[in-house]
């Protein structure tokens, strides 16, 4: 499964890639657009030539894990991009992903830092849950 991993920023939208079945999370560029649409629009285009199956998204919620208006600017995002794509999209719980970003190596923006961040949180979840399904079997 390929899972594309998303730290939107209202300058730049940092992205890092994953294919569960090598289970390495990999920088994968940046969407420096103005306008809304035509961020939506090179992501798009991206799921479709990467062939993404999944969508994840840092979802920015206070410190009590209340929502803000970067959390309102996240939704619309989706919004229009699920008009342009049937592509599950799965919100995450980004705090101190910009934290989590400073502690993994160089060589690579921060935004896309945090989105693999994100989705490593996501991934270590995701294999947490599995085995607790295995060992409850």
């Amino acid at each position: 499964m390929n899972i594309l991993a998303i730290d939107f920023g209202t300058k730049r939208i940092g992205l890092a890639w994953a294919d569960t079945t090598l289970g390495v999370v990999l920088p994968y560029g940046l969407i420096e657009q103005e306008s809304m649409a035509k961020k939506v629009s090179e992501l798009v285009a991206l799921l479709k030539k990467e062939h993404i199956d999944q969508i994840i998204i840092g979802f920015p919620l206070n410190l009590k894990g209340g929502e803000n208006k970067n959390t309102e600017r996240i939704k619309r995002f989706v919004f229009d991009l699920q008009k342009e794509t049937t592509i599950p999209v799965e919100y995450v719980d980004e705090r101190f992903s910009s934290f989590g970003a400073d502690s993994i190596g160089d060589g690579v923006s921060r935004d896309e830092r945090s989105a693999m961040f994100i989705l490593e949180g996501y991934l270590d979840k995701r294999k947490r849950h599995d085995t607790h399904k295995t060992i409850q079997k």
